[in-house]
């Protein structure tokens, strides 16, 4: 009978347990089981995302920003900074 309640004990525990991470890591768990689901798709088209806005952003913009190169009004006993 010992051996039965131990069980039952460990059982329930191990239980409360599961919840207490379920509920604890909610937000993250329901991230990861998302995308997980997304990658199981074979209908999941990534380019459909509805969730991220590329027309705010211009994608051809350059990276690095080119100062224009005509320097003839330029003070000579100006500082030039180099990044």
């Amino acid at each position: 009978m010992a051996a039965l309640t131990s069980a039952l004990i460990a059982i329930a525990a191990v239980i409360l347990g599961w919840i207490t991470i379920e509920m604890a890591c909610k937000p993250c768990l329901e991230q990861g089981r998302e995308a997980m689901d997304r990658s199981l798709n074979p209908d999941y088209d990534p380019d459909d995302d509805q969730d991220i806005d590329i027309s705010s952003s211009d994608v051809r913009a350059p990276l690095i920003h080119n100062p224009p190169t005509d320097l003839s009004d330029a003070d000579p006993s100006t500082a030039i900074k180099s990044v």
